[in-house]
Parts: C-alpha cells; sequence; structure tokens
C-alpha cells in the first residue's frame, strides 16, 4: 500500500503507519515544479564563476577549494563515499525504510535542489522493497547524519549493500533485481541526500511511539498492580487532577478510574482499611505517569516539526534566487526530544519496578505471600523476576543520562559543537525493550496478586487484559522455568494486545 505524503504538512500517525506496517510513500505530485526549479538554480550555480558552497566547493574544512564544473559529478560521488564509515549492527528495515521516507519528506519542500529523478528513485525503492543496509553508529548529529544517510546514499549510485527479497546483495545488484537504475548526481545532489537529520528523527519517532505504547500498558499495569495490593482509589479522584491541572496527569487518573470501576476488591476495603495511604508508586501514579505523558507529546510536537523540516545545507531560496548556507542539519531539537523520551522511559520503569517491588513483599503487600506463591520456602515464586526488573529500571537510569550536553568537535574544528541526536535516539529502543520488560512482569505479579483475591474479582476491564495475559502466561503454582513467561507477558505490552484487551485508548494528540 502506498502514502501519498505532501511535504511540510504530513503528521506523525501517518508516518507511524508507514512504519509498523511498511508502507511505500510517494510525494504528491503538486510538489514536483518547487523541486525542479530549485534544481535548475543549482545547475546555473554550478556552471557560474562564484563560488557557492557544496555546489562547486569541497566540503567542511575543505570549503575553500573551488571544483570546476566538469568535475561536480566526481565531487558529488566521491563524496558519498567518502562518508559510507558507518559501523556496528545494520539498522532494521522498518527503521531504514522510515528514514528514507523522511529525506523524501524533506527533499519534496523545494528547498534542497535535487533532480526529480533523485525523488523518483527513493519512491521507486521504497515501492520495490530495496532498503539499503545502514550501520548504526557513526552519527554524532550534526552536518546531519552523514555517515548513516550516505550508506542509504551510496546504493543509489549502485554502491554499497542493500536487501532485496531477503536477500543481501551489493547495492547495484539489489537495485538490479528490483528493475531500478542507479543514478549520477548532480551538482549538489550528494550533499542534499547526507546533509540532514533523518536518521536521528526516524529513531526518535520510533522511540517516542514505543513509549506511548509502553505509557498506555503502564497505566493498566499500575491498574492492575493497586487492585493486587488492594491500594486506594482516593487518589485518583478527579478534582484533586483538576486542582493541579496538568493535561497529561488528568488524563492517567481519568483512564485509571475507568479501568478500575465496578471492581469488587476496590469496593470490599472501601470501610474498616487499617491503612491511612498508600505507598507512593501506588499513590503517586498519575502525577508520574501523566508528567511522562505530557513529556513524550511535547516531545512529539517536536518531532514532527522535524519530520517535515528541511535540513540539508546549503538551501536553496528559489524565491530569492540565492543558494545560502546555514545549520538546519544541526539536530539538537531531535537530541532534546530524544532525551525527553528517554526520562520518561526511565520514570515510568522506575514506578512500576516499585510496584513490583511491592506486591512480592509480604511486609507491604496487604497480606499477599511472599513472592507471590502459594508455598513459599519450598517455591521462591516471582522472588527473581523482581530483581530482573530492578537490572532493568538500574540501566535504563544510566541510559537516560542526557546525550544532547555531550558534544565533542569533529572535522578538524570546523564542526565544533555537535549535538550527538543520534546517540540520543538510538538508545530508545533498548530502554523501551527494558521498561516493557519491567511492565511484563508487573502484569504477571498483579494478575498473581489479584487470583490470590478470589473470590472477589477485579473491574470487567482489568479481568480481560487478565484473560489476555492467561492466555500466554498461566498462573503460577509452583516454581517453573519463568523466562518465557516474562517474554510472553512483555510481548503482550510491545504489541498493544494488553491495553487493547482492557479497552483503554490514549490519543498522543489528545487534549
Amino acid at each position: 500500500m502506498n502514502e501519498v505524503l505532501f511535504p511540510g504538512a504530513v503528521k506523525l500517525a501517518a508516518l507511524e503507519v508507514i512504519w509498523r506496517e511498511g508502507r511505500a510513500a510517494t510525494l504528491d505530485l503538486s510538489v514536483q515544479p518547487a523541486v525542479e526549479a530549485a534544481a535548475d538554480l543549482v545547475r546555473r550555480a554550478a556552471e557560474g564563476q562564484e563560488a557557492v558552497y557544496g555546489v562547486n566547493t569541497g566540503f567542511g574544512k575543505l570549503a575553500s577549494v573551488k571544483i570546476p564544473a566538469e568535475q561536480t559529478e566526481a565531487l558529488q560521488r566521491n563524496l558519498i563515499l567518502s562518508h559510507c564509515c558507518g559501523v556496528g549492527e545494520a539498522l532494521d528495515e522498518a527503521a531504514t525504510r522510515l528514514m528514507m521516507v523522511l529525506k523524501l519528506m524533506s527533499l519534496g519542500r523545494g528547498a534542497s535542489g535535487v533532480k526529480w529523478q533523485t525523488i523518483e528513485l527513493i519512491e521507486g525503492m521504497l515501492s520495490k522493497g530495496v532498503t539499503p543496509v545502514v550501520p548504526d553508529q557513526g552519527s554524532v548529529g550534526a552536518s546531519g547524519d552523514l555517515a548513516p544517510l550516505a550508506h542509504m546514499a551510496a546504493v543509489m549510485l549502485g554502491e554499497g549493500e542493500a536487501t532485496f527479497e531477503g536477500q543481501r546483495l551489493s547495492g547495484g545488484e539489489a537495485l538490479a533485481k528490483a528493475g531500478l537504475d542507479p543514478i549520477v548526481l548532480g551538482p549538489k545532489e550528494g550533499l542534499a541526500l547526507i546533509n540532514g537529520t533523518q536518521f536521528s528523527t526516524a529513531l526518535a519517532l520510533i522511540g517516542l511511539w514505543q513509549a506511548w505504547r509502553n505509557a498506555q500498558g503502564c497505566i493498566v499495569t499500575a491498574s492492575l498492580s493497586t487492585d493486587a495490593i488492594m491500594g486506594s482509589t482516593a487518589p485518583l479522584v478527579d478534582a484533586i487532577h483538576t486542582l493541579r491541572g496538568h493535561k497529561g496527569q488528568i488524563m492517567a487518573a481519568r483512564a485509571q478510574r475507568d479501568l478500575m470501576e465496578g471492581s469488587e476488591i476496590r469496593e470490599s476495603h472501601r470501610e474498616g482499611d487499617t491503612r491511612v495511604q498508600d505507598p507512593y508508586c501506588i499513590r503517586c501514579q498519575a502525577q508520574v505517569s501523566g508528567a511522562a505523558i505530557d513529556l513524550l507529546r511535547r516531545a512529539g510536537e517536536v518531532l514532527e516539526i522535524e519530520a517535515n523540516a528541511v535540513t540539508d545545507n546549503p538551501l536553496v531560496l528559489v524565491d530569492e534566487g540565492r543558494i545560502v548556507s546555514g545549520g538546519n542539519f544541526h539536530a539538537e531539537p531531535v537530541g532534546f526530544a530524544a532525551d525527553q523520551i528517554a526520562m520518561a522511559i526511565a520514570e515510568l520503569g522506575a514506578i512500576a519496578q516499585r510496584r513490583v517491588a511491592l506486591m512480592v513483599d509480604p511486609n507491604l503487600s496487604f497480606d499477599l505471600p511472599p513472592f507471590l506463591t502459594p508455598e513459599p520456602g519450598l517455591n521462591s515464586g516471582l522472588m527473581i523476576a523482581e530483581v530482573t526488573t530492578a537490572a532493568l529500571m538500574s540501566e535504563n537510569k544510566h541510559l537516560a543520562n542526557p546525550c544532547t550536553t555531550d558534544s565533542t568537535p569533529t572535522s578538524a574544528n570546523q564542526e565544533d559543537h555537535v549535538s550527538m541526536a543520534a546517540h540520543a535516539a538510538r538508545r530508545l529502543g533498548r530502554m523501551n525493550a527494558n521498561l516493557s520488560n519491567i511492565l511484563g512482569v508487573e502484569a504477571i505479579c498483579a494478575a498473581q496478586g489479584i487470583d490470590f483475591r478470589a473470590p472477589l474479582k477485579t473491574s470487567d476491564p482489568l479481568q480481560r487484559a487478565m484473560a489476555r495475559l492467561r492466555e500466554v502466561v498461566p498462573a503460577l503454582k509452583e516454581d517453573r522455568y519463568l523466562a518465557p513467561d516474562l517474554n510472553a507477558a512483555a510481548q503482550l505490552i510491545r504489541d498493544g494486545a494488553l491495553v487493547s484487551a482492557s479497552g483503554l485508548t490514549l490519543d498522543m494528540g489528545e487534549a
């Protein structure tokens, strides 16, 4: 299926569908005249005598070297090949395709000076399934994501490597098998392809979408945990949250109230409960998860702007008839957004881990058996599952340290302040995986705790969530090999199945 995109006005929801479903994308043909006008301005500049950075000069520290018109094709080709210096694991195909879509959108704004044929080749690669092999390390997020984007561009020249129909092939062979022809780069085209923040932005967007799914999962598991330890719902009263006014907090409290409405467990201890207050991990759930929700939303706003932005250099200002060197390639906004996402992920995991610890501790769990096993002593129950969540929580705390404050000079000090946005965005996948594992363990513990409250039942939405969990994770009656259960529960969080079973729906754009 193909998505037609109008550059400058693409919403995150459309990009998420492209990423999750592997859809192809093309640009609305109405942008073609603007693209061609910019390419014509670049062609005329390349034929002129005036030095124009990136058109008829060297790059970076070599910008003072003037390049003759007859060598501009070689200049652009050399630029791509020399910048293919990525190392590490290959980016997964879905992320690479999203990066290509973002590059397509940026070029389609008509300020980069590429030929329409170049855009058509990216569209053809997306349509036919030619996916460049892009190493995931090597970018510092300034002058663009140079190395990753160079590996993408190399395939367009018939160089590098790509996957096609499950095979890893040379770039030229992959294009040929797909019935596509490599291109010869014109003036500035190589620079337009590798300057830009599309690698960092793609990974930050994926981190955002995964974090949003985890945040929803966190509300479901928190509700289950609250019933498991027979916690109070008084802290969820709407007036508390409206008096403070934060939209995410109001939304989180409302969602949790709705999920717990009608719980027999909750109704059973409204009167006569000797506990005055629950620990913060129960009492302050809406405040923490709500703050994370607000942070994710703000990051989403930044990333939607960046996804639609022109971030190469120099920029072709057709209306003004000139080509201007600037710094839109500097990925500071993306780095900041990714750092914010990382903090939200870490805090959601931190409070969820404390709920797990609460449920397995007989001193705090309000009469649940130690480590949630029917025969403690003979069985260790969920003792080490809780330890695993502590390990993952701690790892995420370390990974949440900001990346954007860790600039280092590069390129002979020409590029003397960099964003580290690629680092900031790249670690989000690992952090989200850790968080979904923590939430999976929480779901297992909470379901186990609720089972111990029988014959009292939890609410209908939470019963549905438990039933979905029990399809892949049976109740723990005696010790067994637990790793597959933890993986299965985490997968229910990652694919949204647990949230879907509960009926919870949270829109990232909802006010």
